[in-house]
């Protein structure tokens, strides 16, 4: 049975236009309070809504720490990954510097997948 999920689930993420519900729920659960998912208003951070491939800090929004704003990776699944595992450790690994994130966030197994699936189906 797992198989088969995990070979649903790879077949959906690679359609690229539909969102599983576990995913959508992982994100919502984690993201939402702070971030809007859907559109491009921006909350106490900024807005994820296709957030998968984009350039770190590249949005409009205006409260992004000196880090983020110099930016220099994308959010790609190998730095999503990075900076969800431990967002504290992680934004240091990303920015090669001493940065600082007011996020202090920590995700992993099934949790961090979902969430990073649900970015990657926007």
């Amino acid at each position: 049975m797992k198989k088969i999920m995990m070979l649903t689930v790879a077949a959906v993420m690679a359609m690229g236009t539909a969102v599983i519900p576990e995913a959508q729920a992982g994100a919502e659960g984690r993201c939402k309070a702070c971030h809007d998912l859907t559109g491009p208003k921006h909350k106490t951070g900024p807005s994820l809504k296709g957030v998968f491939g984009r350039d770190a800090g590249a949005t409009d929004f205006k409260k992004y720490s000196a880090t983020m704003k110099k930016g220099g990776w994308k959010w790609d699944e190998a730095n999503l990954r990075t900076y969800l595992t431990n967002t504290k450790k992680g934004i240091k690994t990303l920015a090669g510097d001493d940065a600082k994130t007011k996020m202090s966030f920590k995700l992993k197994g099934k949790k961090l997948d979902d969430v990073i699936a649900y970015f990657k189906g926007q």
